[in-house]
């Protein structure tokens, strides 16, 4: 789900604070959900001010801050600094890929926006999930601004570019990245290739079939524009190229608190050297992250119980084989952190004692562990942090999108019988 750039040599919470932590107070989590699926619908105009929704983030975020602040403070320091790390570096990534701007207008035809799903579920594992969707929704959004019918291309990127696509090494999602830190060799992720490549394959298939139908359907005058307006493609902030892969090798190479501060100077470069222009054209503002910054303050804040809980009591849920671990990893980071989640069924899996291969666990499990915490990040606009800026973004831009529950029907629809499918073949 989201980002959570820290060392896996964390202090595990206590016995005598887990033992006695009450079910309910995972109620505020469970309304924090809840508020983000149905105030868009309710009070959408209040909804939209980020400062309402650092009021409500900050009232259910209160009672856990308070409750921790008497119970266990260090499991609360602890949530802090992966909240920052979190913000800082999907601000980082926001700021430098807000600063290339890849000017013209190609033909918004089936062919071309597959092709750019696919670019995206490529670069994915390699400048990460958050540094590709940043590099390349505007671009999609751009060429298919004469369109009429442009959520599900949206929704798909989401799918592939946000989630799916970061499956190859240890930069592509968070919770391989925690994994490589806790001792699982840095390229052992390319094992990970057949998963990608059907579940990457298989979104693109049904993507361009998709929007095939779509493009038959679009009304003469929006096609009659789109062909006419087609302009040669230039890249403008070509240097913060260096600057990106200046953050990808600080999260590669550095720990913290250097890596964050490296981070956040690589930005503030981007914001001194790129012409203001360069981002007016990108139709570049603070709303996204700040949205995503506040809504995630009571997120993080109030899922630390259910965290707690389930490293406590995660052995009760009878995982054992590789698709119990599969769906049961992939169910709980669609709404949980998907980062310290894949780091609970690690432990569960280490506690196994079966045979083992890598990091203490039987290699098919920690491929379910993996695959189920990269993939089903895409289940829900929570369940991994490009999701949601994705969404933001495109909603700036014009495009209407379907609510939380209304994305979870596009979700359900789509991912959930390809994840069957994954099932039956892989685990």
């Amino acid at each position: 789900m989201v980002v959570s750039w820290v060392e896996p040599a964390r202090r595990p919470p206590s016995a005598t604070v887990t033992a006695t932590l009450p079910l309910y107070s995972t109620l505020p989590f469970v309304a924090m959900l809840l508020v983000i699926a149905a105030f868009p619908l309710w009070i959408p105009h209040w909804w939209e001010q980020n400062r309402n929704k650092f009021v409500v983030s900050s009232a259910l975020g209160l009672p856990i801050l308070v409750l921790y602040l008497i119970r266990d403070p260090a499991a609360l320091l602890h949530m802090g600094g992966d909240y920052l790390s979190f913000i800082i570096l999907l601000a980082g990534l926001f700021v430098i890929s807000g600063g290339v701007l890849l000017r013209g207008d190609l033909a918004a035809s089936p062919l071309t926006n597959t092709a750019f799903l696919a670019l995206g579920g490529l670069i994915a594992s390699f400048v990460g999930t958050t540094g590709a969707s940043m590099l390349l929704i505007r671009p999609l959004l751009q060429t298919n601004r004469e369109r009429t019918r442009v959520k599900h291309t949206v929704i798909f990127f989401i799918f592939i570019v946000s989630n799916v696509g970061g499956m190859l090494t240890p930069l592509g999602d968070p919770p391989l990245f925690l994994g490589y830190l806790a001792g699982v060799p840095f390229t052992w992720t390319l094992r990970l290739w057949p998963e990608w490549l059907v579940l990457t394959g298989a979104l693109l298939v049904t993507y361009f079939v998709w929007d095939s139908i779509a493009y038959s359907r679009e009304p003469l005058a929006a096609l009659r524009r789109d062909r006419a307006q087609i302009e040669p493609l230039r890249l403008r902030g070509a240097t913060n190229a260096v600057w990106l892969a200046g953050v990808i090798l600080a999260v590669a190479f550095l720990r913290a608190p250097l890596r964050e501060s490296v981070i956040v100077l690589l930005a503030a470069v981007s914001l001194w050297r790129t012409p203001a222009a360069v981002r007016r054209g990108n139709g570049f503002t603070w709303y996204p992250i700040i949205e995503v910054a506040v809504l995630f303050l009571g997120i993080f804040l109030t899922m630390i119980p259910a965290l707690e809980l389930l490293r406590l009591r995660g052995g009760e849920l009878g995982v054992r084989t590789p698709a119990q671990f599969f769906w049961a990893v992939g169910v709980l980071s669609s709404f949980l952190d998907n980062a310290p989640t894949y780091l609970a069924f690690l432990a569960l899996g280490q506690g196994l004692g079966l045979a083992t291969e890598v990091v203490g666990v039987p290699h098919a499990i920690l491929v379910a562990i993996s695959v189920g915490a990269v993939a089903m990040g895409a289940n829900t606009y929570i369940g991994n942090a490009p999701n949601f800026m994705v969404k933001s973004i495109a909603e700036e831009a014009g495009v209407k999108m379907p609510s939380f529950f209304g994305y979870m029907l596009y979700s359900g629809t789509i991912l959930i019988p390809l994840f069957v499918l994954g099932t039956l073949l892989f685990f």
